[in-house]
């Protein structure tokens, strides 16, 4: 679809898509699902509330073999499922787990009543949206208005490495699937906008431990020692500035250290140490590089140092790297719902995003959508205890979806 045609989207479908009673539903839904929040693999009760609304609306949603998290197919009738194969479906993703912090939101009506979980990266909106959007479009589908099928994907354990998509991918949610879309709220973006970019839009994330070992001794014979302490501080500082050295500078590969123990008495050399930290890379290929690098760059300084090392490197997810038609396809469809003035560049995220797994499989993409409320100069973030959204973005995302669903040509 050229530019000078894409405001020109199906009159009798798009416009008021959403109605208030629908939405009031939906803020609705995602308050019940910010008040129970539920951990990676655990989400059993948001689970059933999502299959008992699409089981409302005619729909025959299948919860995915670990027990939590569901698949949900639109448009094709009972009896021609044979009609899977011919066209490739188009897959709207939701990921349904919450984070293990404490909400810290005063005086919110529907603040987490659980202690020391919320949903504080706005996993709640993602799935309300989803949902939502797989309401509008059942509804489009029995009045003969879709042309294509639709899968739902709510998945779980989005927030634990490697992430839930991986199982959700092994249990069917790619078949014969086309292009995959998602969003990410993002609290830089006004309600009503979405952020885009084409390429890359996170980083990879991977886990980093390290343990160090060697004899240990009193402090007055560090020469008779392998002296960890200083090995471990040799491994924390150099170990980044090697890896750094050893790729392109553009693939942004870094390491950085959470976490540092060793020793117990200020005059005695221990014989343990250990480092955990994160390794993050903001290019494909380098990322997939990224351990042999890491391992080699330890190895070095461990060596130099006469301490053995031990090293688990956990691999986390890949960056996030947006198809081009398929990012052209979230734009037009928000340009389709809200204007030109509704689509705004941003940049590449440092963070890690397990919707990558999906990308690796089929093309897709994924937009940042707008939560902070239009006027609010506050600086927020995600995974922070007071997070929330404005709720006019379940609208957005709803409308940005359903547009896709009906102008995807795929």
């Amino acid at each position: 679809m050229s530019r000078e045609s894409e405001a020109q989207v199906p009159g009798d479908v798009l416009p008021g898509v959403l109605s208030e009673s629908l939405h009031a539903e939906l803020v609705a839904f995602r308050r019940d699902l910010h008040m129970h929040p539920e951990l990676g693999n655990q989400e059993f009760r948001t689970t059933a509330a999502i299959k008992e609304r699409l089981e409302q609306a005619g729909l025959k949603p299948r919860v995915l073999a670990t027990g939590t998290g569901l698949l949900c197919d639109i448009g094709i009738a009972e009896g021609h499922e044979a009609e899977r194969t011919a066209v490739p479906m188009l897959a709207l993703r939701a990921d349904i787990d919450a984070l293990p912090i404490p909400d810290t939101k005063a005086d919110c009506p529907y603040r987490s009543t659980v202690p020391d979980r919320a949903h504080a990266c706005g996993h709640d909106v993602h799935t309300t949206v989803v949902l939502g959007a797989g309401l509008v479009l059942a509804d489009l589908a029995a009045k003969g208005l879709l042309s294509r099928a639709v899968r739902l994907v709510f998945q779980p354990a989005e927030e634990v490495l490697p992430g839930g998509a991986l199982g959700a991918i092994g249990d069917g949610a790619l078949d014969n699937v086309g292009r995959i879309l998602a969003v990410h709220c993002d609290p830089k973006v006004e309600a009503g906008r979405i952020g885009l970019r084409h390429g890359p839009i996170t980083s990879a994330c991977d886990r980093l431990e390290v343990a160090l070992d060697g004899p240990g001794g009193h402090t007055a014979r560090p020469h008779l020692t392998t002296d960890l302490v200083t090995a471990a501080a040799r491994v924390a500082i150099d170990v980044p500035a090697l890896v750094a050295r050893r790729v392109d500078t553009r693939a942004g590969l870094a390491v950085t250290w959470g976490r540092i123990e060793s020793g117990h008495a200020p005059n005695v050399v221990p014989q343990h140490a250990e480092l955990s930290g994160t390794v993050r890379c903001l290019d494909l290929d380098a990322w997939r590089d990224a351990p042999d690098i890491v391992h080699a760059a330890i190895d070095e300084i461990a060596t130099l140092h006469r301490a053995k090392s031990e090293i688990n490197y956990v691999r986390g997810v890949p960056p996030v790297v947006n198809d081009r038609e398929s990012a052209e396809l979230l734009r037009r469809s928000m340009v389709a719902r809200r204007g030109m003035d509704s689509v705004e560049s941003t940049e590449q995220s440092l963070g890690g995003e397990d919707f990558s797994w999906y990308l690796e499989n089929v093309p897709g993409a994924m937009a940042r959508l707008g939560v902070r409320t239009p006027g609010d100069r506050m600086v927020r973030d995600l995974h922070q205890g007071d997070f929330d959204a404005d709720e006019h973005a379940i609208t957005v995302g709803v409308e940005l979806f359903t547009a896709a669903a009906l102008l995807d040509d795929m």
